[in-house]
């Protein structure tokens, strides 16, 4: 517990007021000096209790617009003081500062108001320097101060009050100074992250205020956590707690549908990051039924996701399948209660919300960020490489193959046709070991590839690529281009009746 101190005075000044009542009442039951200003202290007053007006102690207005407040020394030098020091003691008697052993306050939304699409001037006017400034302080003097910082940690602050009778132990007050600055810290990233929008200044920034403790981490061994406000992007109708392996499924399955978000209804079915099956169709229920027949043996626990509302029959269907999670916009009220017939089985409804621009990783003794992959292949983008041009229908599945193959580990190839996943080779050291992987998988899903097309992540340093692929009866090739030994695949196309067009863009994906 620490060394207990009894609390004789409050300061409180908050933006939010949900929750204050409650503690207010008990700081007055408790004899306990309130002082406060602006919107907090006539919340406190149309309680009807006693509240001391921060200018009646610092014999200054608030001025400049509310800017400046409580940044005065009769305010910091009551709650900065420490009272086992005889020179600090005696500072306080000379000017007549009082101790204060309690600080609540809420800070403005600045984050909130970034989401709002307000002005820069609204924005800017939402940061908060009084309040931050008396989080910092009190945090910094734990020994004697007890710092509140946000209106999450009211219930907490009133039953440690409430059990106490006032008095609160040394280890109370040093975890809520550590809560404390983790509230100021996030604060700050929050407001640089929104001033270094372009990223003019190259530092790496990044802050979470919500976490989850996960069962473990990828194997039992490791421990695992979450942070982020996943609540946002998902709402969880059934099932169990989402696990450290589900979550990364459940990211490649959200990047990926991402590219098909406005098409016709589109289902992919994924497993450790990369798709197993992804078909596009005129109903929901049959593209489910053609991604499943992509690979039917390692949809098998997957993670499953339409971008359009489930029906009844595309549930039924769902349900004869073990996978770990299903997630979709929507789903009919009779295909929620099939699906939540396995009662594991994890069930989300995706908001739409923007998504990070950046994505950032641990590396060896530090962090590696980046701006994620935004570029989609269009038809705008296509150069045509070769004599012999794609077909409409195969500009369509070249398309579709590409946005596939940017959302596969490297290297890989992508095989498709009649916007369906035929096959994939994933995460191979040589893009020959990924062709003969996605073709060997194809031929044993029986799928005939004649006709089917191909969709390189990277670029073909020699011929043999193209040249196992038409072999196969792959018709049609998409690539970044690039190689100096371009020339070569290009010509062996040209000589067996195969189109090839380039992108310009790589799609490594690691």
């Amino acid at each position: 517990m620490g060394i207990v101190k009894k609390m004789k005075s409050a300061l409180i000044s908050v933006f939010h007021k949900d929750g204050l009542e409650a503690i207010v009442k008990k700081l007055n039951d408790l004899d306990i000096t309130i002082y406060s200003t602006g919107g907090t202290e006539k919340f406190i007053m149309d309680l009807g209790i006693d509240v001391v007006p921060v200018e009646d102690l610092t014999s200054y207005p608030s001025i400049l617009g509310g800017r400046v407040k409580t940044l005065h020394p009769k305010v910091f030098g009551g709650i900065l003081s420490r009272r086992d020091h005889d020179g600090d003691i005696a500072q306080l008697n000379e000017y007549e500062i009082p101790e204060i052993d309690i600080v609540i306050v809420d800070l403005y939304p600045f984050e909130k108001t970034v989401a709002s699409d307000a002005s820069e001037q609204e924005i800017i006017e939402k940061i908060d320097i009084g309040g931050i400034s008396l989080i910092r302080a009190a945090a910094k003097n734990f020994k004697d101060v007890i710092c509140v910082s946000n209106m999450q940690q009211y219930d907490e602050f009133l039953n440690i009050l409430s059990e106490n009778d006032g008095e609160i132990s040394l280890t109370d007050r040093k975890n809520f100074a550590t809560k404390a600055f983790a509230v100021s810290s996030h604060y700050d990233t929050a407001i640089f992250k929104y001033l270094n929008q372009d990223f003019n200044h190259v530092e790496f920034r990044e802050s979470f205020d919500q976490s989850s403790t996960l069962r473990y981490g990828e194997n039992p061994h490791q421990k695992g956590f979450f942070f982020g406000k996943l609540d946002e992007l998902f709402e969880k109708l059934h099932g169990k707690e989402l696990s450290y392996n589900n979550l990364l499924d459940v990211d490649a399955a959200v990047q990926l549908m991402n590219e098909f978000k406005t098409d016709a209804p589109t289902f992919a079915i994924l497993k450790h990051n990369n798709a197993c099956g992804i078909a596009q169709r005129e109903t929901l229920h049959q593209a489910y039924v053609d991604a499943l027949a992509g690979d039917p043996v390692s949809a098998f626990g997957g993670v499953l996701i339409s971008n359009k509302k489930i029906d009844v029959a595309t549930a039924k269907e769902i349900h004869k399948l073990f996978c770990e999670v299903v997630i979709a916009p929507a789903y009919e009220e009779e295909a929620l209660k099939i699906l939540k017939g396995k009662k594991n089985r994890i069930i989300l409804i995706q908001n739409d919300i923007e998504l990070p621009k950046a994505s950032f990783r641990t590396a060896l003794n530090g962090v590696l960020s980046q701006e994620k992959d935004t570029i989609t292949d269009d038809k705008s983008m296509l150069k045509q490489a070769t004599n012999i041009h794609p077909t409409d229908a195969e500009v369509e599945d070249l398309l579709f193959a590409s946005k596939i193959c940017k959302h596969t580990k490297s290297n890989t190839i992508v095989l498709a046709k009649n916007k369906q996943l035929f096959a994939s080779g994933t995460g191979q050291t040589s893009r020959i070991d990924a062709l003969k992987q996605a073709i060997e998988k194809a031929n044993h899903f029986d799928f005939n590839l004649k006709g089917a097309v191909m969709a390189s992540d990277a670029f073909f340093p020699f011929p043999d690529s193209v040249e196992i692929a038409g072999l196969a009866g792959i018709t049609s090739v998409i690539q970044p281009g690039g190689s100096i030994k371009d020339q070569l695949s290009i010509d062996y196309c040209d000589a067996h009746n195969i189109s090839m067009v380039f992108t310009g863009t790589r799609h490594f994906k690691h």
